[in-house]
């Protein structure tokens, strides 16, 4: 289990080395949109030495406001299949990618608790990247608590982006 109060756990910090070094070494940027992990991404990746060069920022987007307002999630999309979908993920990778000019988006939405939300369970995550060659998208279904599932979502967004990218 990982501590609440530290939650970004050994494995995303390594993956986030590597996916800055590979960013690096490919001369591309990225930038996070994020919903239940609250800016978790973008302060592992900016942890990393050299990330500046990089690591172009982040929007947190809890609300579905934002998400539409931020990153620009269409109404339509939201009101079609919530804020945690598949699609909606998508949408807030290709936004965040779209807005801030980065050669990659990444973005994380879903439910880290305690309670249900839209009638999906705790631990229902979605995750994408978008970049050259389209996006993907990554349905997860994490135990734990909430530290948990945010940690869990972290690790799994930057492993989804180190794939894209290899």
């Amino acid at each position: 289990m990982t501590d609440p109060r530290r939650p970004v756990t050994a494995t995303a910090a390594a993956r986030a080395e590597q996916l800055v070094r590979a960013l690096r070494g490919g001369g591309t940027t990225v930038a996070t949109a994020e919903s239940l992990t609250g800016g978790l991404v973008c302060a592992v990746l900016t942890a990393v030495p050299g990330a500046s060069a990089a690591v172009l920022g982040g929007v947190v987007a809890y609300s579905a406001e934002l998400k539409q307002q931020l990153l620009g999630v269409p109404a339509s999309l939201l009101e079609r299949h919530g804020t945690v979908a598949a699609a909606t993920a998508e949408a807030m990778a290709e936004g965040v990618r779209a807005r801030t000019g980065a050669g990659w988006g990444l973005a994380t939405t879903g439910v880290a608790g305690p309670d249900p939300l839209e009638g999906h369970p705790v631990g229902t995550v979605h995750v994408a990247v978008a970049g050259e060659g389209g996006t993907v998208s990554r349905a997860l279904t994490l135990g734990g608590d909430r530290a948990d599932v945010r940690a869990g979502t972290v690790e799994e967004v930057l492993a989804l982006a180190l794939e894209r990218l290899s």
